[in-house]
Parts: C-alpha cells; structure tokens; sequence
C-alpha cells in the first residue's frame, strides 16, 4: 500500500478479528440500497477504519461511539463527524434508522438493557438491527487463560466478560428488535493469538508508552500510541503473515462456538 494510505487502514489490513469481523458484519448486512440511513456505534477500541469499510458497502452512514479517545483522528479519517455520547444516549429522533450496527459496546455497560432500548427506539419498524459482543461463556478455554494472566474485564474496560447469544436474544427482545439470525467468530486459534497481541500492549509496551493509554485500551488507538510502538509495531507486520496462517487453523473447530457473538435482528412494526 503506498505511503498515503492513512495509518488506521493500514492497521487494519494488519488485523486478525476486525478483518474477519468486518467479513461476517458484511455477510449479515447483504445489500444495502441507496438512500437507506445506516448507524455504526462504537465503544473505544475503533480507530475509524471499520467506520471507513462499512461506508464504502452503500447506504448513508452516521456513526458514534461511547469513548472519546480516537473521536477526532476518526471523525479525521471519515471526514465525517462521529458523535461522542458518552452515556449511551443516542440522541437521535425516533424511527431514524434502517440499518444500525453496534460493535462490541454491551459488555462496556453496567445497564445494556438502557441502550438497547435506545437502539430499538431510533430503528425505524422493520430495521435491521446486528450487534457483536464477546461471547460470556465464562467456561471457553482462552477465558480462562485471560483471567490467568491478568487480562480481566476490567482490563478490557468491560463491565462483563461478555454476553451469550440467549441473553443477547433476550436483551434485544426487551427492544422490540426480534433475533432473526445469529453467528459466532473467532475460535481458539484466532482468540489466543489476540490475547498474546493484547497481553503484550497492555502489560509491557502500553506501560513504557510516551503517549498516553487509559485503562481498557488493549491495543495503539491513536497516531501517537501507534508511533510510541512503531518498533514493536514493525516486528508484528513482519510476523503477522505467520499469525494469520494460525488464525485460519480456526475453519478445524467448526463444532465450536467462537469468542465473538453476532445477533441480527429486525425492530418489530407495533
């Protein structure tokens, strides 16, 4: 890629779970048709490159998200505003959406019932609605190995491990949204891999850090956090070929679950 594509992009392109995240929220959108208004919310842990993806599928696109660490490098990359709503209160009017994606911002919220009452309320009757969330099957192996290690919720800044599909389904209902389809990705391979990426971040590389981290941020969200481990950065982009190779060891656990659960849903007409 040449020397101008912006840095988020190229993080991305480097990426395990958010390239196949991005597959798979690509898969559930299907067509998207001129004209239909489309939402992304965000919680952290986004620097605008998933933003980026999801716009060139079509459709008119807003976007928010709960933290505001990377808000202006995103709302920079998108040219683009992405709304800062810090308590989960969307503020948009009633009905105002077709389509709205919410990546990984349950598990961040002591009350994710109140959100997604939020998202039910501006999703027009018959949106469709798709929301990703760590798996909280607290017994998955790659767990287990993260609270070992110290890499608890709290490191992730979650309020919780995650959620399951069932209670996903049932937090949605309670929204007027009714569970339609889900799926589940990154399976041990891919999950163990990002626990080492994350572990060494969070533990090592985020503490020598000349730029600032806040607690939850388990990877460079920023131009200056990217350049404060451009050497650890550099090693990784060398390695990560490798590191894929593994990943794709995931398509032998097909029986398995993954780590990352996806619900698709449509707001009910009443």
């Amino acid at each position: 890629m040449n020397a101008e594509t912006p840095w988020q992009l190229k993080m991305f392109n480097k990426s395990l779970k958010k390239k196949m995240r991005y597959g798979v929220l690509k898969r559930h959108l299907g067509e998207i048709r001129d004209g239909e208004k489309c939402l992304l919310v965000t919680c952290g842990d986004n620097n605008g490159a998933m933003n980026h993806c999801l716009r060139e599928l079509g459709g008119d696109w807003s976007f928010a998200d709960l933290e505001d660490t990377c808000v202006e490098e995103m709302s920079e990359l998108l040219d683009q505003e992405v709304a800062f709503v810090p308590d989960g209160d969307l503020g948009y009017e009633s009905a105002s959406f077709d389509r709205i994606v919410t990546i990984d911002v349950h598990e961040h919220l002591d009350d994710c019932t109140a959100f997604s009452r939020e998202i039910g309320r501006i999703a027009k009757p018959g949106a469709q609605v798709i929301c990703t969330v760590p798996n909280g099957d607290e017994d998955k192996i790659v767990v287990k190995i993260k609270h070992a290690v110290g890499m608890t919720p709290e490191e992730y800044g979650h309020s919780r491990v995650g959620l399951t599909i069932a209670e996903m389904n049932d937090i949605l209902r309670q929204s007027q949204v009714e569970p339609t389809k889900t799926s589940t990705f990154s399976k041990f391979f891919t999950e163990f891999l990002e626990l080492t990426i994350n572990f060494l971040y969070v533990k090592i590389l985020a503490k020598r850090s000349e730029a600032e981290v806040e607690q939850g941020q388990i990877a460079p969200a920023t131009r200056d956090q990217v350049k404060s481990v451009g050497k650890s950065y550099k090693i990784y982009s060398i390695i990560y070929p490798v590191y894929w190779l593994i990943s794709r060891l995931d398509a032998l656990l097909f029986f398995a679950e993954g780590y990352v659960v996806v619900v698709e849903g449509r707001r009910s007409n009443a």
